[in-house]
């Protein structure tokens, strides 16, 4: 069939459906990688170039600097919230935490709103979609249920180790199931590709979660390496070196496919790293320095995390510091495949494919301007816009108490509030985290504040 044909078919079938069907010879193949409490600064390479506490020099991470160093960094990207579940509900669905859900237990159900595979799928049916790895502990739907052609069912923080002691290092066969992971969507991605057929694949990996495992060989090396630069244990940092590794088979297979050039691989985690970690040294800088905070937190090292993408005509080594976010995946992938018009009025994202070409625009065109956290179990609340971040304390209703006002691009660490001499700023997010918070109903159970886990 030539592509001439093709685009006659394409416009045929957008005249009697509604909707328009990307060209497959133009269709590029989506790879989104999540791991699981990687810190926005944990890795070897620098996630912002003007900030050298932006990386590790004990780390070594070759596979992700790569996808950095050949793609685009974004210095303020956003995981949607600072715990996994509610993460991987709003990138499925392209929600803010606040309306699909801020806790692991929530009464919203994917299968019943817009998905990411759906939305794929309405940009062009040939897309093949499949989910790997770690799904989410309480998603009241299937993989299958929400659109995915092939998936590993119901898996969870368990699946990938999560049971017993809690060791500075746990020798396994399989550690966090990164090998068998990488595996299933190696295999996935070279049966799209000698079928012809544009694919997504997320691939959810199991590491650096909580319980370190590793292997032996890992382990010794990163002993006879000294003591870690933070206060993470030298397993964790084996742990992450073998996730890298995982992740360079992948690219390596796409090379060997012949398929990189038309395929885009983005690169993040479901919340920031952990505030410690088994046998790391407490008396050593903290493991997200520079930022204040960590996993279940919305300061800064709580939901700033590591996001990089990698893929046709972006240019290499390029940066952008336009503010993105974890459910802006659905609406950009949905571009990305060709699809046009709108999705659904429950979306809380925005397309940023125009800042691959243009990393410099204003902003991301969402349905409410800035970006929107909320996690009344922890009391807080927060907005960031532009370089600005409101960061609020909330009761069990999700009423404003008070707030703080930080300017994150020139005080990453949020130590000085300057709410004060900014005070108009400051009631503007205000204002717009107000009327969103009272928008929107959390359909998390209500629960009693209590401390991190």
């Amino acid at each position: 069939m030539t592509k001439a044909y093709t685009k006659q078919l394409s416009c045929l079938l957008a005249s009697l459906f509604g909707f328009t069907v990307a060209l497959l010879a133009d269709s590029p193949n989506i790879i989104l990688i999540l791991t699981d409490d990687q810190g926005w600064s944990q890795r070897s390479g620098l996630m912002d170039p003007e900030n050298p506490e932006s990386g590790s020099h004990y780390l070594h991470t070759p596979a992700m600097d790569r996808i950095a160093e050949e793609g685009m960094r974004f210095t303020g990207g956003y995981s949607p919230a600072p715990l996994c579940t509610p993460t991987r509900r709003s990138i499925l669905c392209g929600t803010s935490a606040a309306r699909s859900g801020t806790e692991f237990r929530s009464e919203w159900v994917p299968a019943d709103h817009m998905t990411l595979p759906r939305a794929l799928k309405l940009a062009n049916p040939e897309y093949q979609c499949a989910h790997f790895g770690k799904w989410g502990e309480v998603m009241n739907s299937s993989p299958e249920e929400c659109g995915y052609d092939l998936s590993d069912g119901h898996t969870g923080n368990v699946t990938g180790g999560m049971e017993g002691k809690m060791e500075p290092a746990h020798i396994v066969e399989d550690p966090k199931r990164t090998g068998s992971v990488t595996d299933r969507s190696i295999a996935f991605i070279r049966e799209q590709s000698q079928a012809g057929k544009p694919f997504y694949a997320q691939v959810s990996y199991y590491a650096v979660h909580l319980r370190t495992e590793l292997l032996q060989s890992s382990l010794e090396r990163y002993q006879k390496k000294g003591a870690p630069d933070r206060a993470y244990s030298q397993g964790w940092a084996g742990m992450l070196e073998e996730l890298d590794s995982g992740i360079g088979r992948i690219l390596d297979e796409l090379d060997a496919l012949g398929i990189s050039d038309n395929t885009y691989v983005v690169f993040t985690t479901d919340n920031g790293g952990r505030g410690t970690v088994p046998g790391g040294d407490p008396k050593s800088p903290a493991p997200n320095v520079p930022l204040s905070g960590a996993k279940h937190s919305l300061r800064e090292g709580g939901i700033r995390v590591p996001f990089m993408v990698r893929g046709p005509s972006i240019e290499a080594g390029s940066v952008c510091r336009i503010p993105v976010v974890g459910y802006d995946f659905l609406p950009t992938f949905y571009e990305l495949a060709g699809g046009k018009g709108p999705l659904s009025k429950e979306l809380d994202g925005g397309s940023f494919v125009a800042l691959f070409s243009n990393p410099e625009i204003d902003s991301v065109k969402r349905p409410m301007e800035g970006l929107i956290f909320s996690r009344p179990r922890q009391g807080m609340a927060a907005i960031r816009a532009g370089k600005w971040k409101l960061l609020a304390e909330i009761n069990a209703k999700r009423e404003i108490l008070s707030a703080q006002l930080f300017n994150v691009v020139e005080d990453i660490a949020e130590e000085k509030d300057r709410s004060s001499a900014q005070p108009d700023k400051a009631k503007q997010l205000h204002a717009r985290l107000k009327t969103y918070l009272e928008t929107v109903v959390d359909p998390s159970p209500t629960m009693k504040r209590r401390k991190p886990d």
